[in-house]
């Protein structure tokens, strides 16, 4: 059988998640003529049915072995993640790799993912995404924010990608910091700093025009309307939130289909 893309992101419990993974899938496969599957790697096979039009998500586990056992001898996996997380530097290929012994005819790829070095374009996503929300006559101040990670190398990518988008804004903006919303506990984990409510704890960054610049694909838990991101700021503002605005996830912009179908294309 022809070649299948599995299309791969973390999960969520929030039912508009999986319908963007969904529409990017349909996006990604009208793009590169090739079959793309969504799948998730948890949590959303426990979103009912009804939530998602009818029709369960899939994880990534599942459809890998559906693929397998229907025949299909090449598979490639994208992962829609920003960084190289821990996710898909141990477990997504620990779950290959067991494949590859079961199947040994079938050939599995997996592609980077959506930064990597040398490119510029998520720098630029998110940077559209920053102008979308400055005001006429403002220079705010711009807060990165990812998720933060154990991996010290996603954490890095926070740092490129915040690097290209103050580069990108120049004099537009008065300052542009990189933060993470969350760190697990230890020393050993520093490198998360800093965290989004310590940076907003800086006299400077108190008060005045904010542009909170989401480093998150999808919505949901963290990165929706009332997610925990919004939570952070609001609380840092003390319950007021005039001047501050948040940008759209970088799945919402029609660049990143672009860039996951070169990711197709990269696995030979």
């Amino acid at each position: 059988m022809s070649r299948r893309v599995l299309l791969v992101d973390n999960g969520s419990l929030e039912p508009a998640s999986t319908r963007q993974l969904r529409r990017l899938a349909e996006e990604l496969e009208k793009r590169v003529g090739e079959r793309v599957d969504p799948a998730s790697l948890a949590h959303t096979d426990k979103v009912p049915a009804e939530e998602l039009d009818g029709r369960r998500a899939e994880l990534f586990e599942a459809a890998l072995d559906r693929a397998l056992r229907e025949g299909v001898s090449g598979i490639v996996v994208v992962p829609l993640f920003v960084g190289p997380s821990h996710a898909i530097t141990r477990w997504v290929p620990a779950m290959i790799e067991e494949r590859r012994e079961k199947f040994a005819a079938a050939r599995i790829g997996l592609a980077s993912p959506l930064f990597v070095p040398g490119e510029k374009r998520l720098g630029e996503i998110l940077t559209e995404h920053v102008r979308e929300q400055i005001g006429a006559g403002e220079r705010p101040r711009v807060a990165i924010v990812d998720h933060g990670s154990p991996a010290r190398a996603v954490t890095g990518v926070r740092e490129a990608v915040a690097a290209q988008v103050r580069e990108l804004l120049g004099g537009a903006v008065s300052e542009v910091a990189a933060c993470s919303m969350e760190r697990r506990e230890g020393a050993e984990f520093d490198f998360n700093e800093p965290l989004l409510e310590n940076l907003l704890a800086r006299t400077e960054w108190r008060s005045g025009p904010l542009v909170v610049g989401l480093v998150f694909v999808a919505p949901g838990k963290h990165a929706g309307p009332d997610g925990d991101v919004a939570k952070i700021v609001r609380a840092a503002r003390g319950g007021e939130m005039c001047g501050v605005k948040f940008t759209r996830v970088l799945g919402e912009h029609p660049r990143l289909v672009e860039i996951l179908a070169d990711r197709v294309r990269s696995v030979g």
